[in-house]
C-alpha cells in the first residue's frame, strides 16, 4: 500500500511540477512570446528599462506620473498590494490630502481639480496606465519642463491613448512608460 502511494506521489510530482509547467510555458512562448516574457520594454541599446505591465515611479517634472503606489515602498513588484485602508480611515484621508496638495503644487497650470485616479492607488499598487484625462491634466507641467508647447504634449498623449478592448470592454487608457519614452524621443529634457 505504501509503495502504491509513493509511486502515485512521484507520478503526480513529475506531472504537476515538471510536465505541466513545461507544457504551459512552451505554449505561451509560441503563442504569446512577448507577454510570456514579461512584456519587457527595452531602450535603444537593448537594456531592459521596465515592463509595460508594471508601473514605475517617475519624479521628474518632465515626465508623466502614474497613480500612487501602495506596493512596498512604492512600485515594488515583489510587494504588490493595495493599502488595505478603508474609506473611513483617517490615514487614507490624510494620505489622499497630502497627495492632492503635492500634485497641485507641482502642477499649478493644470486645468481643474486633480483627477481622482491620481490620488488613489490601484489594488495592485502597480497600475501602469492612466485614463487620458489624468494624463492630459499633467500636460502643462510636462510642456513647461521640456520647453515645448502644451499642444505637442497633448498630441503625444492622444496618439498613445488605447481605446476599449474589443470596442466595449474597459476604459480608454494610456501607458505611462510608453508616453514617457515617446516624450524622450521627441522632446529631450534639457539636462
Amino acid at each position: 500500500m505504501l509503495s502504491a502511494s509513493l509511486r502515485a506521489t512521484a507520478l503526480l510530482l513529475v506531472l504537476c511540477c515538471l510536465v505541466y509547467p513545461a507544457l504551459v510555458t512552451g505554449i505561451a512562448q509560441v503563442a504569446l512570446p512577448e507577454t510570456a516574457n514579461g512584456s519587457l520594454v527595452r531602450a535603444e541599446d537593448g537594456a531592459v528599462i521596465g515592463s509595460s505591465l508594471i508601473g514605475q515611479a517617475f519624479r521628474s517634472p518632465g515626465y508623466l506620473q502614474g497613480r500612487p503606489s501602495a506596493a512596498g515602498a512604492g512600485y515594488d513588484a515583489a510587494a504588490s498590494s493595495g493599502s488595505n485602508l478603508g474609506m473611513t480611515s483617517q490615514k487614507l484621508a490624510d494620505r489622499r490630502a497630502a497627495t492632492e496638495a503635492a500634485l497641485l503644487a507641482q502642477n499649478p497650470a493644470a486645468p481643474g481639480p486633480v483627477p481622482e485616479l491620481l490620488l488613489t492607488a490601484s489594488g495592485s499598487g502597480l497600475d501602469p496606465e492612466l485614463p487620458p484625462a489624468a494624463a492630459l491634466w499633467q500636460a502643462p507641467r510636462i510642456a513647461a519642463a521640456r520647453g515645448v508647447d502644451v499642444a505637442r504634449i497633448r498630441a503625444v498623449i492622444d496618439e498613445l491613448t488605447v481605446g476599449r478592448d474589443l470596442g466595449f470592454l474597459g476604459e480608454p487608457r494610456v501607458n505611462v512608460l510608453a508616453v514617457n519614452l515617446a516624450l524622450d524621443r521627441r522632446f529631450p529634457e534639457a539636462r
